[in-house]
């Protein structure tokens, strides 16, 4: 999600927004925290560089947006400049969706699947009842928030705001801002938050004082490798390191048609995102319960049954994930991700089921449900 407001006249040049001021005003929008750099920031060059080898080497998949060229041929998310010229600061805001419900690592029932616990969100509505809540539009209202109050003590300037969909790399700045460093599973750690946040980046024509100090955290995983030996796809290859085409978040989610035979059983359970690397990061036990009521939990998506998601037809996967980021795996590909899940169960009674979708028009789908049928039978032999 995104939005822009574009105005004529810019702000004097001696208007100077500052970060303890950022703070305060995100904070009364709802964020959990927030940071200012001014832009370029120091690591500009290096973070461009970086993601420009990512995207060539092929690790970022199918995702044809991170590789969308400019007219001079330039990757549009390589650096701020590149789309937004006329960007002089970059305002980065978290809000933790840390929660006390249950990890993936956890035991669980033989035939639950598991959500990703960013896709839980939800809120009670005016008439009592809890409905889902996207957290793009729920941080986007903040951002337009926090932009307001920008306006009305700055006046007129450009600016852009974004939950997730824009032409930035939204880590790349909020590690640039000083709120946590990049770990070694490649998601951002706030060092008291954790990496159970969300990410809004509010680009603006306004410069930002001078850091006097260098806002970079200094790297706290030390010789920790926890996300990568949990990871069971062998997406984190090496430290820093993340292959998008074989991470079941990936996977999951933006992934269409067939998966990979040989990734379906480190699959596991996941049937819309993943949490491993996450779970197993000591730096998350120690983060604090986030007290959010926008973004509280849908407790029927924590450790939800497997057939249950089986026995939706496209009208009921509609009401259940209507305003949810689930919807974003859409009918079949949540299809696909369940048949691969009850084939690692280990639970036969999901045979009929599985021979059912054998049987279906989603290539996807059929080739899901014919590997976890013959996991099944091999499980039975």
């Amino acid at each position: 999600m995104d939005s822009k407001f574009t105005n004529s006249v810019p702000p004097a040049q001696s208007a100077l927004l500052t970060r303890d001021h950022i703070r305060a005003i995100a904070s009364e929008a709802g964020f959990s925290e927030a940071g200012l750099i001014a832009l370029p920031h120091p690591n500009d060059e290096r973070d461009a560089d970086r993601f420009t080898a990512w995207v060539r080497a092929g690790r970022g998949g199918t995702m044809q947006y991170l590789s969308r060229l400019n007219e001079e041929q330039q990757l549009a998310r390589a650096r701020v400049a590149t789309p937004f010229p006329w960007a002089r600061s970059a305002v980065v805001c978290l809000a933790s969706y840390h929660n006390a419900q249950p990890k993936s690592t956890d035991s669980a029932p033989a035939d639950a699947a598991w959500i990703a616990r960013y896709a839980w969100s939800s809120r009670v509505d005016a008439e009592g009842k809890r409905k889902p809540s996207d957290y793009h539009k729920v941080l986007l209202k903040r951002m337009k928030s926090l932009e307001s109050q920008l306006y009305q003590e700055f006046g007129t300037f450009e600016s852009r705001a974004y939950v997730d969909t824009g032409p930035v790399v939204e880590r790349s700045l909020a590690t640039a801002a000083g709120l946590g460093w990049t770990a070694k599973n490649t998601c951002l750690i706030h060092p008291t938050l954790g990496s159970y946040v969300f990410l809004a980046v509010l680009l603006t024509s306004i410069n930002a004082e001078p850091a006097h100090t260098p806002l970079t955290l200094p790297d706290r995983c030390g010789s920790c490798r926890r996300c990568l030996d949990a990871c069971p796809t062998n997406a984190l290859d090496a430290p820093y390191q993340m292959d998008a085409t074989r991470c079941i978040s990936y996977l999951t989610i933006e992934h269409r048609g067939p998966i990979a035979t040989e990734l379906m059983e480190g699959m596991g359970r996941q049937v819309f995102g993943c949490d491993i690397c996450q779970d197993v990061c000591p730096w998350n036990r120690k983060a604090p319960i986030a007290v959010d009521p926008e973004l509280e939990a849908r407790e029927e998506l924590v450790n939800p049954a497997l057939d249950e998601l089986a026995a939706l037809d496209e009208h009921a996967f509609e009401q259940k994930f209507n305003g949810s980021p689930v919807r974003r795996a859409g009918f079949t590909g949540l299809r696909r991700n369940v048949a691969i899940a009850m084939g690692n169960s280990g639970q036969q009674r999901f045979q009929s089921q599985l021979h059912a979708w054998e049987e279906g028009d989603d290539e996807g789908l059929r080739a899901a449900a014919g590997w976890a049928l013959k996991k099944l039978n091999e499980r039975k032999s």
